[in-house]
């Protein structure tokens, strides 16, 4: 028995996968955890001196994350595991990694009893969430490691409405297994996972992160900088976190959490860690409950900055709205005859509309009484791409729209990859167009945005929750850049400074270190 359970595992584990298709893969929602992935969130795991451990993975593959956590726990004198696999395929593997690290462990003093179960955890364990308390288990767990499977259910989905308590439209069912596991956990006990950071924020997870953060305390939180690497070899499209949480029922956000941060696994082993305060990573006072992940003292001064903003754009009478075109839906009014501008997601540059521009989209749309529902009065909005791209380096490209350059269109078309900010009871005057745009557009709110979503998608909902500075202070940074025509190095450097110094009067917030 020369060889570490983990390795054994882990080898099973990319035979397994090699031999199977990505269409398998992707229907079973597999990314099997690489072997220094797993060893990093087994060391993460701080164990209690029990007699006994019980241990929960409740979506195993062949068992590597399994394996590195009883590597850790060697030398307790009794283990119990109990493994969840939904694939029969990979079932019979995980039986013989299992049965491999009992016998290893026997060999340190310590006796490993495994269940494995290939039924659906999900449909299995809901009920522990009875929807207002957790309702004891029989037999609680000390600790929950996984890499849960990772693919979006219909509402309509049996695991859904059994999840029904914690989740809201088409949820993912990585946040169901977090959800669940919780519940399973004795007090104290604690999880490991490493999921999509899409949780941290976003409507779609405001529930989940309402019951999830109502029990759990989050203690260590390691980021993926890069979308690509956390999984070598699989075309996993968001940035990924570990977080290790404990289960504290009503925990005040006290104390302090640690962050680490790598670009990938290459690096894993050199990860970058700093300390942060509980208060700054989630704000158990808001609504939304965002996950905030500070990588950097600069990226903690952002937050605290930001923080200290008072408006909202509901609070100074705006709305941000969705581009109502979807082309697919309107193909009969869409042309490439001149007629009243559509404007795409590629229209929108930093601080600039423009239109035309030389791509194969049709960017008109035919104006009449069929097409009338589809189509805004031509005003003075602020347009915001609602996508950006895997690795671009920008996430918020605002740009303002002003009236007076598209006349004589009584009308304009925004399609559905644009968001835009508008006064439902009035007009933005061009000073609050051009200011809320640079204020997008500038460092300090694209950093703020990025420690807490890390998926490509920017959501109306998370920015009507963004904090703002103080109107004067917009309209004061939309008359200077309107009339400098700053070029956007510039323009950074100017909002930027006038955020951190307050404005002229000192009422944007407290000073943090330059960008």
């Amino acid at each position: 028995m020369h060889e570490r359970p983990t390795i054994i595992a882990d080898r099973a584990g990319r035979e397994y996968a090699a031999a199977k298709s990505d269409e398998h893969k992707k229907t079973h929602g597999q990314y099997l955890t690489p072997e220094p992935v797993a060893e990093f969130m087994a060391g993460l795991y701080a164990p209690p001196k029990k007699e006994c451990i019980r241990v929960l993975d409740p979506g195993a593959g062949t068992g590597v994350l399994s394996c590195a956590l009883l590597e850790r726990l060697a030398g307790t004198p009794h283990i119990h595991l109990t493994a969840y696999e939904f694939d029969k395929g990979l079932a019979p593997l995980l039986h013989e990694c299992l049965d491999y690290a009992r016998r290893w462990l026997a060999t340190k003093g310590t006796e490993l009893g495994f269940d494995i179960r290939t039924t659906d955890f999900v449909l299995e364990n809901a009920h522990h969430m009875d929807g207002s308390l957790f309702r004891n288990t029989e037999e609680p767990y000390d600790v929950v490691i996984s890499n849960p499977p990772y693919f979006k259910l219909n509402k309509a989905d049996a695991r859904a409405q059994a999840a029904s308590f914690v989740v809201h439209g088409q949820p993912n069912i990585y946040a169901i297994f977090m959800a669940i596991s919780a519940y399973m956990l004795r007090a104290g006990g604690e999880l490991v996972f490493i999921v999509p950071r899409s949780f941290a924020a976003g409507p779609y997870f405001r529930l989940f992160r309402e019951r999830f953060f109502a029990l759990m305390r989050p203690e260590h939180i390691h980021l993926f900088g890069s979308r690509k690497d956390a999984f070598a070899k699989d075309e996993v499209l968001q940035e990924h976190v570990i977080l290790r949480a404990k289960r504290q029922d009503g925990w005040k956000a006290t104390g302090r959490a640690t962050i680490t941060s790598s670009a990938g696994i290459g690096d894993l082993d050199r990860s970058r860690k700093r300390s942060a305060l509980l208060r700054d990573l989630v704000d158990l006072a808001t609504v939304n409950k965002h996950l905030f992940i500070p990588t950097s003292d600069h990226d903690e001064q952002i937050i605290e900055l930001v923080h200290t903003w008072q408006g909202k754009l509901h609070a100074y009478g705006f709305e941000i709205s969705t581009g109502p075109v979807v082309p697919f839906r309107a193909t009969e009014f869409i042309t490439s005859e001149e007629a009243t501008p559509l404007l795409w997601m590629q229209h929108v540059v930093p601080m600039r509309v423009m239109h035309p521009l030389p791509m194969r989209k049709q960017q008109y749309i035919v104006s009449n009484d069929d097409s009338a529902y589809l189509l805004l009065p031509n005003r003075n909005y602020v347009l915001l791409r609602r996508f950006s791209a895997k690795e671009e380096e920008r996430r918020l490209i605002a740009a303002p729209y002003i009236a007076g350059e598209f006349q004589p269109h009584d009308l304009v078309g925004f399609e559905n990859h644009v968001n835009y900010i508008h006064k439902p009871k009035g007009e933005l005057s061009i000073e609050e167009a051009y200011g809320i745009a640079a204020l997008l557009n500038c460092r300090i709110l694209d950093d703020y945005f990025r420690t807490y979503n890390g998926n490509t998608q920017v959501s109306a909902t998370e920015l009507r929750s963004t904090p703002l500075p103080p109107l004067e202070i917009i309209r004061e940074i939309g008359a200077k850049v309107r009339e400098a025509r700053m070029s956007n190095g510039i323009l950074n450097d100017y909002v930027s400074t006038v955020l951190l110094n307050g404005g002229d009067d000192g009422k944007a917030g407290r000073r943090a270190s330059h960008p």
